[in-house]
């Protein structure tokens, strides 16, 4: 019999899609600078309490719809073929701009532990990033093995999660309660809790990368066929995961703002890691690399395996060539995974700062996603559960607002802003030309 997943397995897989490479590097790029800690604590609760309400969307769809793929069937099943593209190809960037850049991540953690010795044969630079052969090498290495674990089945992409997690989850709760306890707290309650005022614009900027930062949670409905109990206890683990993701994203905002203020913690390569090398020695910055390679390593499984259903389903909609479809003895869709390890190969060329680029707009896809779940769900429910979707899709709206609007503290990059306009565009060629089918085509 095939691998079903258990309540473990889901929450170890939502929150390890959850909480990836950012956590360890925004709180010295990011939310200290922009936002201090207490307004980052408020943006982050405010998001998760948001995201909540977009999963009740979630919680309905896998009530009423079981099919591989979901946001995008379930769209395609309640709106047609042309909003279910839309669904399925926003969704399709997301997760594939999350493989690589986790991938790529890997290669950061060993320069932390090896220092520019990882870097060697110089070949370009992309938008102020230098790109090195060592580095794609590296990257191309951990998708073949993650590949290779993904196309074994669930059984063993499972266990690989669920390890990799617990070592995440524990290592940050000894490192944060060892710095809690022995470093002075002069410094950040000077410099971030005396007299404190809310500044809601510094909150905003963290509430609009919410869709980045917790886009992991609905991977669970991309596997609601591999669930071997119901759906409401699944929500129960996206709703521990979305809360889980919440803590440890403070958690390591605030261990790092104990050693630095926003100016020391930008002037470092890595803050977190000279907060915890500083003051924990060698055996502290271990146990973080260990939960760094955690987290990473839960980003690419999660998102490989969430991505491989997704191209399943497109697949079997007739949106893309028939062969994605196909399963292999392990019930996985190989040619999904295999497509997934492809371009994710492509990504280390154009170096980290495009990947980061086209991640940033991964959040105004994933806010689309969010509405249409969100909206479709409304429609088929009433009374309190009408009113909680209908938040949902109004807090979509506001996530796409603040990416786009002028002025808005969240807005895009304009180099995002451009490569959204060509994924925008592809589309539309790609849909006119090769999806322009009619519903009786499905397989």
């Amino acid at each position: 019999m095939r691998k079903k997943l258990r309540r473990v397995d889901i929450l170890a897989l939502a929150l390890g899609s959850i909480i990836g490479w950012g956590s360890f590097t925004l709180p010295g790029t990011k939310f200290l600078r922009e936002s201090g800690i207490l307004d980052t604590a408020l943006g982050l609760i405010l998001g998760g309490i948001a995201v909540v309400f977009i999963q009740k969307g979630y919680h309905i769809m896998m009530e009423r719809h079981a099919e591989d793929g979901g946001e995008f069937s379930y769209t395609y099943e309640n709106m047609g073929k042309k909003h279910g593209f839309i669904v399925g190809w926003s969704l399709t960037l997301c997760y594939l701009s999350m493989v690589p850049l986790n991938a790529t991540a890997f290669v950061l953690v060993l320069k932390r532990i090896f220092g520019e010795k990882v870097d060697f044969i110089y070949l370009y630079e992309v938008a102020g990033y230098p790109v090195y052969l060592s580095e794609i090498l590296i990257a191309t290495a951990i998708l073949l093995v993650f590949a290779y674990i993904n196309i074994k089945g669930l059984k063993v992409s499972s266990r690989v999660q669920n390890t990799m997690i617990l070592l995440m989850v524990v290592n940050i709760l000894v490192l944060f309660g060892y710095m809690y306890f022995t470093t002075d707290q002069t410094l950040i309650r000077e410099t971030y809790l005396s007299g404190y005022k809310v500044t809601w614009s510094q909150v905003a900027k963290v509430v609009a990368i919410i869709p980045f930062l917790f886009v992991g949670f609905d991977v669970i409905p991309q596997v609601a066929s591999e669930l071997n109990f119901e759906p409401r206890k699944a929500t129960g683990m996206a709703v521990v995961a979305i809360f889980s993701g919440v803590l440890f994203y403070n958690l390591l905002n605030i261990l790092t703002g104990m050693v630095y203020t926003p100016e020391e913690a930008l002037s470092q390569t890595w803050a977190l890691g000279s907060a915890v090398l500083g003051n924990m020695g060698t055996w502290g910055f271990v146990l973080l690399i260990i939960s760094l390679a955690g987290a990473v390593a839960g980003g690419i499984n999660g998102f490989m395996l969430g991505g491989s259903k997704l191209i399943g389903s497109l697949s079997k909609y007739r949106l893309i060539p028939e062969r994605y479809s196909r399963e292999n003895e392990n019930g996985v869709f190989s040619v999904g995974i295999g497509f997934i390890t492809l371009v994710s190969f492509l990504a280390p060329w154009l170096g980290r700062e495009v990947i980061i680029y086209i991640v940033d707009m991964s959040s105004f896809l994933a806010a689309i996603t969010y509405f249409y779940v969100s909206w479709i769900s409304m429609k088929k429910v009433k009374g309190i559960s009408r009113f909680i979707t209908g938040i949902g899709a109004l807090v979509s709206l506001v996530f796409i607002g603040l990416l786009v609007i002028p002025g808005s503290p969240g807005q895009l990059s304009g180099p995002s802003m451009v490569m959204l306009l060509l994924w925008t565009v592809l589309g539309v060629f790609y849909y006119w030309r090769n999806a322009s089918r009619s519903a009786e085509d499905r397989l």
